[in-house]
């Protein structure tokens, strides 16, 4: 088995969430927990930071990541999705997990993973805890996956829990009010544990607060705090809220120095040191290129604005979405003198783009529809003069096929 085999084995085995939805979804702790027990229970032997969120949890997780590695320590990174191959998803120090690395754990383990039908989420985490305890670890950076209190990664018991933003995403699988979803991403909260909020919300205050005093937790909403205001190289007015929520959950993280220093050389230094893709990416200039990965309501909006603010002539939107989407709350958002490139992301759960553009008439905006996101970015870039702007984005998986 080489690698090629060994990843398309994963994929294989049972539906992925990413590709096919919520049939693929195993909402339950039974199976990740059976296999860290045949494991030897890799994942209480390494620290950790446990993030959640609906937005901001993949890049906290690489600014927490980039701030620990500036401090010296060795830092484990498990992040969902990736971009362009599966290694993205499990580092150490910036660097992906070995091709030969994973052969081998889908080896040992295959017969197990194939008797006891798991989960192909339940298989790549327990092969980054497997992988972190393997190299010893200081600390991983352990991102949650979907929701927080049924996801395979919420086996962990972290120094310190950091929640993101709150928004609109998921809502058949996590809830149709903000209070619902806060519920579900507040189920990360342990016992003890001390668990920091980056961005306050009435409606979903309350929640956070009834888990931590039902556990004992201290919690902390990072509004609150007086912190000095470090820069990021990952750009994006949305990144502030993001980085202020991080240097609040290091100031609770015992045992481990971290100086303002460090804070900023790693902020500063991001992508350099953690190798992240998607997040206001800058693909070229003349015209100016940018993709991001942000794929819902809160998130667009954000993006949006920010390419409003952003100097250009024209605006050239490159965006192809997944079905489960609602459209009626992303279309409202997006501006009427932009041109629209539409394709579908080329996955199972890919959005037909004529959908896209039959609800997108009611919004009076102009698109056109192209057979793959390629061909939509390729039409864009020929229409565009070197004084506009071109966008990439609506999905993950949009974003994948052009970085």
């Amino acid at each position: 088995m080489n690698y090629t085999e060994a990843t398309q084995w994963l994929f294989d085995q049972l539906p992925m969430y990413q590709q096919k939805g919520a049939v693929a979804l195993n909402a339950k702790l039974d199976g990740i927990t059976h296999f860290c027990a045949y494991l030897g229970e890799p994942h209480q032997k390494f620290k950790s930071i446990h993030v959640a969120g609906t937005n901001g949890k993949g890049s906290s997780s690489h600014m927490l990541a980039a701030i620990l590695q500036e401090a010296g320590y060795k830092v484990g990174l498990y992040t969902s999705p990736h971009l362009k191959d599966f290694r993205e998803r499990i580092k150490i120090n910036g660097l992906e997990i070995s091709e030969d690395e994973v052969v081998s754990f889908v080896l040992n383990h295959k017969d197990y993973m194939s008797q006891n039908a798991l989960s192909f989420f339940e298989m790549t985490v327990a092969m980054a805890f497997d992988y972190f305890a393997s190299a010893r670890v200081d600390i991983a950076i352990i991102e949650v996956g979907l929701g927080g209190r049924l996801d395979a990664t919420n086996i962990i018991k972290p120094e310190v829990s950091l929640i993101t933003n709150i928004g609109f995403d998921h809502m058949d699988l996590l809830g149709n009010t903000l209070a619902q979803i806060a519920i579900e991403k507040a189920g990360i909260i342990k016992p003890s544990v001390p668990v920091v909020i980056s961005e306050w919300h009435r409606d979903t205050e309350a929640a956070f607060k009834a888990k931590s005093a039902a556990v004992g937790a201290p919690i902390y909403f990072a509004s609150d705090l007086i912190e000095k205001q470090y820069a990021t190289d990952l750009k994006g007015a949305y990144q502030e809220k993001n980085t202020k929520g991080v240097v609040a959950a290091l100031r609770h993280l015992s045992g481990f120095n971290v100086t303002s220093n460090h804070i900023k050389m790693g902020l500063s230094n991001v992508v350099g040191l953690t190798g992240l893709l998607g997040r206001w990416q800058v693909l070229q200039h003349k015209p100016l290129v940018i993709a991001d990965t942000a794929h819902n309501e809160a998130g667009i909006s954000i993006v949006v604005k920010q390419l409003l603010k952003t100097p250009h002539k024209r605006l050239h939107m490159v965006l192809g979405f997944v079905k489960d989407k609602d459209l009626n709350t992303i279309l409202p958002l997006l501006p009427v003198d932009a041109l629209y490139y539409i394709a579908a992301p080329a996955i199972q759960r890919g959005l037909d783009p004529l959908v896209f553009i039959e609800q997108a008439k009611r919004y009076n905006l102009f698109c056109n529809h192209y057979e793959s996101v390629n061909e939509a970015f390729k039409a864009a870039k020929k229409q565009a003069k070197k004084e506009d702007l071109v966008f990439i984005g609506g999905s993950n998986f949009v974003v994948a096929e052009v970085v």
